[in-house]
């Protein structure tokens, strides 16, 4: 059990020096690198526990971008930049490259003639199965960092109307 918590410990921080790496080839500021360390470690701790705890992955992968997203709003407004200056580079590391890669392994087998009658039911269930997690994944990650973007930019604008002088 604690060699297990060890490797999730282990699998965090490397989910904040893979997002380090992506917001340096985006060329944000160099201010901002230790909050997207943070914030994509924070999000990939909690995609690892949740899947620890037998939580599906899209469920998981939703859970550590909405974390990743409300984080990434008050970095923002602490450091003075758009929250997706730290959102995007945090989120990266959680795309599921295994799967579409799995995917596209199987999509070539099935367009090839190599496949046997025998396992050709078996790479289609497979090939189909990689491909739906994947897409899954993609739509959780995008809205669980979309949904407190929204939320927040919404009840910003809110007060930006309040203090606004009426039209005449």
């Amino acid at each position: 059990m604690a060699t297990e918590i060890l490797l999730i410990l282990e699998k965090g921080i490397w989910f904040g020096f893979a997002a380090i790496g992506f917001a340096v080839l985006f060329n944000v500021p160099q201010r901002t690198l230790k909050i997207i360390w943070l914030i994509a470690a924070a999000g990939g701790l909690t995609k690892l526990m949740l899947m620890q705890c037998n939580i599906g992955i899209v469920i998981a992968t939703f859970a550590g971008a909405s974390l990743v997203g409300l984080l990434s709003v008050y970095a923002a407004h602490n450091k003075h930049a758009p929250p997706l200056v730290f959102s995007i580079p945090s989120v990266i590391p959680m795309i599921p490259g295994a799967f579409a890669y799995r995917m596209m392994l199987g999509l070539m087998q099935l367009s090839g003639t190599a496949v046997s009658n025998e396992t050709y039911s078996q790479t289609l269930a497979e090939t189909t199965s990689n491909g739906l997690k994947t897409m899954f994944i993609l739509m959780a990650l995008a809205v669980g960092v979309a949904i407190p973007m929204l939320i927040s930019r919404k009840e910003t604008i809110k007060k930006i109307r309040h203090k606004s002088k009426p039209i005449s």
